[in-house]
């Protein structure tokens, strides 16, 4: 039996999780208005599958459908100047998470279910917190430098007060724990567990 998805399958299943950050962002979201200059932010889940992802398919190709995802949230949800920026914050937090659930944790190799729930949780943390901090500092230098806005540093404290982001990030590791959970026993069954080159 092969041991980890096919071409075909990473495809169909990236899709999916494309459709499922889309989802969770587009149209489960909360949106938020941040103090003074900050402007707004929403609660959603769509990074849940950005992470969950990277640990089924690897994290190129989890950062990519959940980056890809919501950058068209945000198209159709009438912010296209986002979706650059959208797409490269997932895209890293993929990345993370893939680093330390695969390269580092090796968490496929792991047969007892607290080894690989402890890889998962740590995955999900240190992508999610990347995200944190990344979020507000890309967001600042974007509108700053590329759109010419008249962007301030108190912005970014604007943004990490408000906790929304790391509200997002911490309703998103329990999510991802709670999924990853119930969807490992399958995929190691079917023998189709990711498998990093």
């Amino acid at each position: 039996m092969n041991n980890q998805f096919s071409m075909t399958q990473k495809i169909a299943i990236s899709a999916l999780f494309a459709a499922l950050a889309y989802i969770a962002f587009q149209f489960l979201k909360i949106p938020i208005k941040l103090p003074g200059a900050g402007g707004s932010t929403y609660f959603h889940l769509g990074n849940t599958f950005v992470v969950l992802g990277a640990l089924m398919l690897g994290g190129v190709y989890g950062g990519l459908a959940g980056g890809i995802g919501m950058a068209i949230a945000d198209i159709t949800s009438g912010e296209p100047i986002y979706a650059v920026t959208t797409l490269f914050l997932k895209l890293v937090m993929g990345l993370i998470a893939g680093l330390v659930a695969h390269k580092i944790g090796h968490i496929n190799e792991k047969t007892e279910t607290k080894q690989y729930m402890i890889w998962c949780t740590a995955a999900a943390v240190v992508s999610l917190g990347a995200n944190i901090v990344l979020d507000p500092l890309v967001g600042f230098f974007r509108n700053k430098y590329l759109f010419q806005v008249d962007a301030h540093l108190t912005d970014i404290v604007a943004k990490l007060t408000a906790g929304v982001t790391f509200v997002n990030a911490v309703l998103s590791v329990i999510a991802v724990c709670i999924l990853y959970r119930v969807l490992r026993p399958a995929l190691q069954k079917a023998g189709v567990l990711h498998k990093e080159a």
